[in-house]
């Protein structure tokens, strides 16, 4: 977390035992379960439909007790500490819908997944509130969004450790996109048809038939993914996505394109490689498939560099004192 405090203000509430409750909806499944590692109780409403931000917990991750489903109706008769938005819709909509007026009072944390998707550097981020904590996942979206709100965090993601070892006993990439056919070009889908008239490369994710292999479930996607040679991420712009962080763990080297956070996670020759010329990447990825000893130095390397940066204590650490500490400022601003 790049912003400094004065004060300790996880030893104010967390070394007292009291586990902060955290109110928030479910957004995206892989960071919902990274963010439930911490020493918090979060709280997510689910409805009858389990509609869109109200599935509650779902089959796919192996959540822990402390995430907690609540009924969306009952959810104003709860007491929460922190509010969590992820979405636009859960901020200018959801909190009118089912939280209470003291509620909507309570200390307030936007956490923005996504990079701009209007203009790239002069779209006015829409929460202006100044009562509201900003948290960025990476420093590119930071640098990319007019904020309006003084208070402007960045907490970097954080993964569990790897649940496989890499092997790249095949020679073959991987791309592991949802609907990436009809998300286009933002996503890369037509860098991934290129590449692949060059490269053997295979595709997973839901709504990849036709396309890819299909879905391939979280739990089990790290031992699936293991055994291809590398990584590749066609994304063109998007946050850093927690699927190459994960294929880091594992061991992988990672190709990509230089662009968005990516130039500061993977360096050429070290650990995978980025850059802005397709036909480069393409000349790295049959270069790896055809010397398996490079892929694994470089995927030794990668698994190094992201148990270091990517730790889910530093991930947890760094949220439990945002919430902490956002909690203790709105306490003092009544006193």
């Amino acid at each position: 977390m790049t912003h400094q405090t004065d004060f300790d203000t996880t030893k104010l509430l967390f070394s007292t035992g009291k586990r902060m409750r955290i109110f928030t909806w479910h957004i995206h499944g892989s960071y919902l379960f990274y963010l439930s590692q911490g020493n918090y109780d979060i709280f997510i409403p689910v409805n009858n439909q389990k509609s869109d931000r109200y599935c509650g917990r779902g089959n796919t991750f192996p959540f822990g007790s402390n995430v907690i489903e609540v009924k969306a109706e009952e959810v104003k008769n709860l007491e929460f500490d922190v509010l969590l938005f992820q979405a636009d819709e859960n901020y200018f909509v959801d909190q009118y819908e089912i939280l209470s007026e003291a509620q909507r009072a309570l200390p307030k944390v936007y956490l923005e997944h996504d990079p701009p998707w209007g203009h790239p550097t002069n779209e006015v981020h829409p929460v202006k509130n100044n009562d509201v904590t900003l948290v960025h996942v990476t420093h590119f979206n930071k640098l990319m969004w007019h904020s309006l709100v003084p208070d402007v965090r960045v907490i970097e993601h954080g993964v569990m450790p790897a649940t496989a070892s890499y092997t790249g006993e095949l020679n073959k990439g991987i791309v592991v996109i949802n609907n990436l056919p009809q998300r286009g070009r933002l996503l890369g889908f037509d860098l991934f048809e290129k590449v692949q008239k060059e490269v053997p490369v295979d595709l997973v994710g839901m709504g990849t038939k036709g396309f890819g292999l299909g879905e391939v479930l979280h739990p089990q996607l790290p031992e699936f993914i293991s055994r291809y040679r590398f990584f590749f991420n066609p994304i063109r712009y998007t946050s850093l996505g927690l699927a190459v962080c994960e294929a880091m763990t594992i061991g992988m080297p990672i190709v990509g394109l230089a662009t968005t956070e990516m130039p500061n996670v993977i360096k050429n020759g070290y650990n995978g490689y980025v850059h802005t010329d397709v036909s480069f990447l393409i000349d790295c990825m049959n270069m790896l498939i055809e010397n398996k000893t490079k892929a694994l130095e470089l995927g030794a390397n990668a698994k190094q560099y992201a148990e270091q940066r990517f730790d889910i204590k530093r991930f947890t650490r760094d949220w439990e004192e945002l919430f902490s500490e956002v909690s203790v400022s709105k306490q003092a601003s009544f006193q």
